[in-house]
C-alpha cells in the first residue's frame, strides 16, 4: 500500500472522528447558543472572546510538547514511555502554576479581556484550560499509537456531555425552578446564562480528563532532564508558531471589540456576529484538522523512506482538491447552512466567503510548513508566523475602523495568504518538495470561478431556493468531473485499482 493511501486512510479515520465531533457540536451547542443569545449578541461576543483566549492559552501551556512528543517518540534512542512521562510531568507542573496565578489575578485579567466583573468567567476558564492541557498528551499518545476510534469516542463524549450539561442548566433546571419543583431561583436569572455555559464546559472537561486519567496513571513517573532539554529546544520555536497562529486565527474577535468605532456594548455585538460567521467558515477546518491529526505522526514515521518528498507533494495536491471542494460545498448550500445560527447573527454571512478562502490558505500553509518540523528547523516556522502576526495586527488596526468586522476577514485572508506563500518558498529553499503548484492554483481558481458563476445565475433565478440549489449542485458536480478527469491516476491509487 502506498504512503499516500496510508495517509488518506488515517486522515479519513481522524476526519470521521473530527467531523462527528464538530457535527455534534454544531447540532447541540452552536445553533442552540446563537438562538439562546439571539436577543443578547453582546454576551455571545464575550463567549467568543473567552474561547479565543482559551485557545491561545492552550498553545502557550502545551508549549509544543505534542509535536516534540511525536518527534522524540519516533526516535529509537528514547522509549515512548520515557518521552511521554517526561513531557507529562513538565506540563503538569507548569499547568498547576498557571491555574494558581490566574485565580490570584482573575479580576485584572478579566478587565483586560472583557470587563472586571467577569472574573468568575476567567477562573472557570483557567480550570477548563488546565484540564484540557493535561489531556493533550494522552490524546497525542492515542494518535501516536494509531487509535483513532478511542480518540474519537472520548472527543464525542466531551461534545455530547457539554451539550447535555448546557441543556440541563439552561432549560431543564430553569423549568423545574419555574414550576416550583426545586428551590433554585438562580436558574431563572437570565444574566447567569453565560455563566452556566462555562460551567457546562468545565463539567465536560472534567469528564474527559477522567476518561483519560487511567492512561496517565499507567505512566511510570520518570523525568529525564537531558531528554527534556532536547524537547524544549525543539519545541520552544513551536510555541512562537502556536501563539502567532492563535493570534492570527482568533485575535480578530478581541480586536473587533476594541477597535470598532462604536460603544463597548455595540462592539461586543459586532464581535458576536463575526464569531458566529467564523464558526460557519471554520467548517472548512474539519478536513484541515483531520489532516493535521493524521499527518504529523505519519510524516515523522515515514520521513526516511524513499520518495517520501514526492508523496508530500501529492498530499498537498489532494488537500487543495478537497479544500476547494469544501469551499464550494459550504457556499453553494449556504441557504441551508445559515440556519445553524440565530437570525440576528446572519448579517455576518457576507464575510463567510472571505474567511473560507483564508482558511483554505491556512490549510495550505500547514501542508507547506511540514518541512521545518521534519528538518528540525522550527525557528523558520516562528519567523513566518511572527510575520503573519504583524500583518494581522496591522491590517486589523487599519481596516476594522473603516470596514467594521469585514476588515477582520480581509486581514485574515491577507495573513494566511502570505503565510502559505512564505511556507512554500522557504520550504523550496531549505527542504524542496515537488508540489504541483500550477495544478493546485488551477483548482482554487476553478472553485472561485464556479462560485462567481453561481452568484451571477442566482440573480437570474431571482433567489428562488430550489432552482438555486439545483444549479449549485450541478456546478459542484462539474468541479468533481473536472477533478476526476485530471486526477484519474491519483483516484486509481487511492481506490487501490
Amino acid at each position: 500500500m502506498s504512503l499516500i493511501k496510508k495517509l488518506a486512510g488515517e486522515t479519513a479515520l481522524y476526519g470521521l472522528s473530527n467531523i462527528l465531533n464538530r457535527v455534534l457540536n454544531y447540532l447541540i451547542v452552536t445553533p442552540y447558543l446563537t438562538y439562546v443569545f439571539n436577543d443578547d449578541q453582546g454576551e455571545y461576543g464575550i463567549h467568543g472572546i473567552m474561547y479565543a483566549f482559551a485557545a491561545l492559552l492552550m498553545v502557550i501551556l502545551t508549549y509544543g510538547m505534542e509535536t516534540a512528543f511525536f518527534r522524540f517518540a519516533s526516535n529509537r534512542e528514547h522509549s515512548v514511555s520515557g518521552v511521554l512521562s517526561t513531557a507529562t510531568i513538565s506540563l503538569a507542573v507548569t499547568t498547576f502554576m498557571f491555574v494558581l496565578a490566574i485565580i490570584a489575578f482573575a479580576e485584572p485579567v478579566a478587565g483586560f479581556l472583557t470587563r472586571p466583573e467577569d472574573d468568575l468567567y476567567v477562573i472557570l476558564f483557567a480550570c477548563i484550560v488546565g484540564l484540557d492541557v493535561l489531556a493533550a498528551l494522552p490524546f497525542a499518545h492515542l494518535r501516536q499509537q494509531n487509535r483513532p476510534i478511542r480518540f474519537a469516542a472520548i472527543k464525542a463524549v466531551n461534545v455530547v456531555a457539554n451539550g447535555i450539561f448546557i441543556v440541563l442548566l439552561l432549560e431543564v433546571f430553569p423549568l423545574l425552578a419555574q414550576k416550583g419543583w426545586i428551590d433554585a431561583p438562580v436558574f431563572l436569572d437570565k444574566e447567569k446564562r453565560l455563566l452556566f455555559v462555562f460551567i457546562a464546559n468545565l463539567g465536560a472537561s472534567l469528564l474527559t480528563f477522567g476518561m483519560l486519567s487511567p492512561s496517565l496513571l499507567q505512566i511510570k513517573p520518570v523525568f529525564d532532564r537531558v531528554l527534556w532539554k532536547k524537547m524544549i529546544r525543539y519545541a520552544l520555536p513551536l510555541v512562537v508558531v502556536g501563539i502567532a497562529g492563535m493570534i492570527n486565527q482568533l485575535a480578530d474577535r478581541y480586536l473587533i471589540s476594541r477597535w470598532m468605532p462604536g460603544t463597548p456594548e455595540e462592539n461586543f455585538v459586532s464581535s458576536g456576529i463575526y464569531s458566529a460567521a467564523a464558526r460557519i467558515a471554520v467548517l472548512l477546518n474539519l478536513f484541515t484538522q483531520a489532516f493535521r491529526y493524521a499527518a504529523e505522526p505519519f510524516f515523522f514515521r515515514h520521513a526516511a523512506e524513499d520518495h517520501s518528498r514526492e508523496i508530500y507533494g501529492q498530499v498537498g495536491n489532494v488537500f487543495t482538491i478537497v479544500g476547494s471542494l469544501t469551499f464550494l460545498g459550504i457556499l453553494f448550500y449556504m441557504d441551508l447552512i445559515q440556519y445553524l445560527i440565530g437570525s440576528n447573527f446572519r448579517e455576518g454571512l457576507r464575510i463567510v466567503p472571505i474567511l473560507l478562502m483564508a482558511y483554505l490558505f491556512l490549510g495550505l500553509y500547514f501542508n507547506f510548513s511540514i518541512w521545518y518540523k521534519l528538518a528540525d528547523f522550527t525557528m523558520a516556522g516562528a519567523i513566518i508566523a511572527g510575520a503573519g502576526v504583524v500583518i494581522t495586527l496591522g491590517m486589523n488596526w487599519y481596516l476594522i475602523p473603516i470596514m467594521g468586522y469585514a476588515g477582520a476577514a480581509w486581514a485574515a485572508l491577507a495573513c494566511f495568504g502570505f503565510m502559505a506563500l512564505a511556507g512554500y518558498l522557504s520550504g523550496q529553499w531549505f527542504y524542496p518538495i515537488p508540489y504541483p503548484i500550477p495544478r493546485m492554483l488551477g483548482y482554487i481558481v476553478l472553485a472561485l470561478g464556479l462560485y462567481l458563476l453561481s452568484l451571477w445565475f442566482r440573480e437570474i433565478l431571482q433567489e428562488r431556493l430550489i432552482p438555486v440549489l439545483a444549479l449549485n449542485t450541478t456546478l459542484l458536480l462539474a468541479y468533481l468531473i473536472v477533478v476526476f478527469k485530471l486526477e484519474r491516476k491519483l483516484f486509481r491509487e487511492l481506490l487501490g485499482r
